[in-house]
């Protein structure tokens, strides 16, 4: 039996009134998901559960069959993981974007944020701008003075890691749930230990802002790198090994450092696709590949698709539905197709992480769709895979129960 455990992340939507206030799924073109859902069944489900965030860092805990209420200790200790990098006692691991800040005269505090990823800013130019703020002597020293060290990475997400660290009582919030918004209510913020970081996003701006590199992107029309945000503190986290709980090996295809390294702490392998961006230009056709080739290798394979919600964070509406779309015709059917004509048994779950919202570009923690298919049973429900489907069908409470379900 092959398990294919397939995450469209954020592809869940609240009614959009552009499409008649229909969702993305509603209105996306998905034959082969309907043809699985019409087989098999369709519930709703939570993988963010209250008080924690409704994002990728509980929802997809939550989809690897670990209870984030019990597990969840912070996002950037999973991504963390995923580069290779151990965190000592004493360390607080951070997410770092590069974003956009609007331009203009006013004091920082008044600007807005326009991007959390700066344009879904390319490899060579996220190092660019890493590379100038590492080379500046303020930020060098700011660095050392809040004993905080950078990773830096080929893409928007940096890691920053601080050592002897207390982040008790200091609130970080999440860039991309507050686009559009005036940045100095939301900077790190709570007691005296907040202002090293604060600190470091004030002088980011002010080297940054018109520094060649970011000059450069404005003249070719992009959205400049011109600040970081600090958010998603974590500690070191444990996670229960896949094989001991659930006696399969397994491995993760994603572009997403998060998801890998969930997998990672599971023991799970780790499979990085070269063009494969976390956006809509990704690299389908690897990703199908590297799909099927550990579909070969394992009984358990996690595909995550992060397109859907990084256009929707971007106010892609068309994107999204051409991601979910994508989804459906590049990946989810050919696999199928291969697996059937391989004679190989399969069960699928396949289901958004969480919602992310058209009306807002952030994420929501409220029930998503799930689907759960076997190749060798018909239901006869007869339905297809969107939001009202799932509110009509089976409510499970605990999203990290679903990972049981797939796998019996």
């Amino acid at each position: 039996m092959k398990y294919l455990l397939v995450i469209g992340d954020g592809m869940a939507d609240n009614p959009v009134p552009q499409l008649g206030n229909r969702t993305p799924l509603q209105t996306a073109h998905i034959p082969a998901i309907d043809r699985m859902a019409a087989r098999g069944l369709v519930g709703s489900t939570v993988n963010c559960p209250r008080p924690l965030p409704a994002g990728s860092e509980t929802a997809i805990l939550s989809i690897f069959g670990c209870d984030p209420r019990r597990y969840f200790t912070g996002r950037s200790s999973m991504e963390a993981a995923a580069a290779g990098i151990r965190l000592q006692a004493g360390d607080t691991a951070f997410r770092c974007n590069l974003v956009t800040f609007e331009d203009g005269d006013m004091p920082m505090e008044k600007k807005r944020i326009l991007s959390h990823s700066a344009g879904s800013i390319d490899g060579p130019s996220a190092l660019a701008s890493v590379d100038a703020l590492l080379g500046d002597q303020r930020f060098s020293q700011a660095l050392a003075a809040a004993r905080v060290d950078i990773h830096r990475f080929p893409a928007f997400r940096q890691l920053a890691v601080q050592h002897e660290s207390d982040v008790s009582g200091i609130t970080f919030i999440p860039p991309h749930d507050h686009l559009g918004e005036e940045i100095g209510p939301l900077f790190p913020a709570g007691n005296d230990r907040a202002e090293p970081f604060a600190n470091l996003m004030r002088l980011a701006h002010q080297i940054l802002d018109h520094h060649p590199v970011t000059e450069q992107r404005r003249a070719a029309g992009k959205l400049p790198a011109n600040g970081i945000w600090i958010w998603a503190e974590g500690a070191a986290m444990d996670l229960p090994g896949f094989r001991e709980r659930y006696g399969l090996d397994g491995a993760v295809i994603s572009a997403v450092p998060l998801c890998h390294g969930i997998g990672v702490l599971q023991g799970l392998e780790m499979v990085e696709v070269e063009g494969a961006t976390g956006e809509l230009d990704t690299n389908f056709p690897g990703k199908l590949e590297a799909t099927w080739r550990k579909l070969q290798e394992y009984d358990f394979v996690c595909l995550h698709l992060e397109a859907p919600d990084e256009c929707t964070h971007n106010g892609d509406l068309p994107g999204k539905i051409q991601a979910i779309e994508w989804l459906d015709s590049k990946l989810v059917a050919p696999l199928l197709s291969r697996l059937e004509a391989a004679g190989m048994d399969h069960r699928v779950l396949l289901l958004s992480d969480h919602k992310t919202l058209t009306a807002t570009r952030g994420h929501d923690g409220d029930p998503v769709p799930f689907l759960l298919y076997d190749s060798r049973e018909d239901t006869g429900n007869g339905g297809v895979y969107d939001e009202p489907a799932g509110e009509k069908g089976p409510f499970v409470e605990n999203g990290w129960t679903l990972l049981d379900r797939l796998l019996g």
